[in-house]
């Protein structure tokens, strides 16, 4: 299993040739088969805490963490589109360790782009290297998508800044060892006067506090956190003081084409167990593989993932080209979220009774995948993203 990682050490920055992305996938598909897919179980009962810590140190190991990432700082070198098929393959063998794991580096991208070498050293590469964990503090009780709603305050103090406040939907924080939280630094209207900062922790007044149960995505936890006069210092300011919503509008361009990746891996294994399903399951004498109902829903499911794969890898390789495609990112992460709840409603529906039980992975896949209409962006975020962006059409 070490192909990836050798792999990394010897590719350029930018693939030309599909076969080395191809080498990736299978891979990266063998790791899901052989480590990923046998555990899904084991990290999906309500009100565990548990995380596979195991896989995120295998993953790491193996260069699958941050393969865009530079080498210096724990990644392998490689292109954007390296880091989308492993997402989708990730999340093809199980949605909700595949997110778990590749969300346990979430942060990590805002200070990559805009934090010193020295943030990078010291935040960054730890996580490639499955050392350390780390996830974001943006959403409020009282904002969701409505960023500029921000209550959180973070006050200077000689060396430090003070931050005050309660974050909800941070993503990783019972397990984090750091958090990219997002903070008011000047009383500005609208978009203005938001900072990043790193804050640990193990921070006193940083306290993460009732984890949230869930739906599906078990295996990556979720918490609420308080914020009472938690202090860091100047040095943990992530990026230019007052520019950390842009900064985040910059780096959510990359991150919804991540979270598109994400739902299209798990829309791939949806079909996948129910065509399985469908080739075994026999009705009337013949497999339901063989009736024009069942064979028009996989056409169907099978349409829309190859469409979904299309402007999802568009998007990718603009990124890599520089061109940071907010309307292309939209237009993969809302058009894929949708198709993903759709195929996983139909694969549960091939699977008839046997699909809303607990006995074949389909309803699984359902629940994990229902929250990519929500994160990142909500679906109806996206629209309004991408009708501001008409004007980038031919």
């Amino acid at each position: 299993m070490g192909g990836v990682k050798r792999l990394g050490l010897q590719a350029r920055a930018m693939f030309a040739d599909s076969d080395e992305h191809a080498l990736i996938r299978d891979t990266v598909r063998e790791f899901g088969r052989e480590e990923i897919a046998p555990v899904a179980r084991d990290y999906d009962e309500p009100g565990e805490t548990a995380f596979p810590w195991d896989i995120f140190e295998q993953a790491a190991e193996l260069g699958f963490l941050g393969p865009h990432y530079p080498e210096e700082y724990g990644g392998s070198g490689m292109d954007f589109l390296s880091t989308i098929i492993i997402h989708e393959e990730f999340n093809r063998a199980d949605p909700g360790i595949g997110t778990a794991v590749l969300s346990a580096k979430f942060g990590t991208e805002m200070i990559l782009e805009y934090g010193t070498d020295d943030q990078c050293r010291e935040y960054v590469k730890p996580v490639l290297e499955g050392e350390m964990a780390c996830g974001s503090a943006i959403t409020e009780p009282g904002g969701g998508s409505d960023v500029a709603s921000m209550k959180t305050t973070a006050t200077k103090d000689g060396d430090e800044w003070i931050l005050e406040g309660s974050k909800t939907w941070a993503s990783t924080s019972p397990v984090a060892d750091y958090m990219v939280v997002l903070a008011k630094t000047t009383e500005a209207e609208g978009y203005g006067g938001i900072t990043a900062f790193v804050v640990p922790t193990d921070t006193e007044g940083f306290t993460v506090e009732r984890k949230l149960e869930k739906m599906g995505l078990r295996a990556s936890p979720t918490a609420e956190i308080a914020i009472s006069g938690a202090r860091v210092p100047a040095e943990n300011v992530v990026g230019e003081i007052d520019e950390g919503f842009y900064q985040l509008m910059n780096f959510f361009n990359e991150n919804r084409i991540i979270a598109a990746a994400n739902a299209l891996g798990a829309a791939i294994g949806a079909f996948h167990h129910a065509r399985e399903y469908a080739m075994e399951r026999e009705a009337f004498g013949q497999e339901i593989d063989q009736f024009q109902g069942i064979q028009w829903k996989l056409a169907d499911m099978a349409t829309k993932i190859e469409t979904a794969r299309s402007v999802l890898y568009r998007a990718a390789r603009e990124f890599d080209r520089g061109n940071r495609a907010p309307l292309l990112a939209s237009i993969a992460k809302y058009y894929t979220s949708e198709i993903t709840e759709e195929v996983c409603s139909e694969a549960i529906q091939i699977h008839g009774g046997y699909g809303f039980s607990r006995d074949y992975p389909v309803e699984k896949y359902y629940r994990d995948s229902r929250v990519q209409k929500i994160v990142e962006g909500t679906s109806e975020i996206q629209k309004n993203v991408i009708f501001e962006n008409l004007d980038r059409i031919d």
